[in-house]
């Protein structure tokens, strides 16, 4: 339950995103399928997060350190264009255009928001 909780918190940080930022996009007509494309692409977001993330952390550890962490943007930005890129390839309705500054945002806006509304769901501890 607290996975679908989690996709659900991600979708909606995605979708604030495409309201806020003038370069991301859903371009899905219908409700359901703005929902439905939103679901789906937080699916992809998480995958690409949780496969990729640890892997450039660990190989670009001297990057993070030397510029004291300021690289992570550079980083989150480009897993957000990869996520964008994928979802293209599955014919799903969300779009980035350009790497500055509608990825870097993007993703500052949807991991400051997903912090926000995770910090109200009780992690059943």
């Amino acid at each position: 339950m607290g996975i679908l909780i989690r996709l659900v918190i991600t979708a909606i940080s995605l979708w604030i995103a495409t309201v806020v930022i003038d370069g991301i996009s859903l371009t899905t007509d219908s409700t359901a399928g703005k929902v439905g494309t939103l679901l789906a692409v937080a699916v992809i977001f998480g995958l690409v997060n949780a496969i990729l993330r640890p892997i450039i952390k660990l190989l670009g550890c001297g990057l993070y350190v030397l510029t004291l962490g300021l690289i992570a943007l550079v980083v989150n930005g480009l897993l957000f264009m990869l996520t964008s890129w994928i979802a293209g390839q599955l014919d799903l309705g969300f779009h980035v255009d350009n790497f500055w500054p509608s990825a870097v945002l993007g993703a500052l806006l949807v991991g400051i928001v997903s912090w926000l509304l995770n910090m109200l769901v009780p992690d059943g501890d």
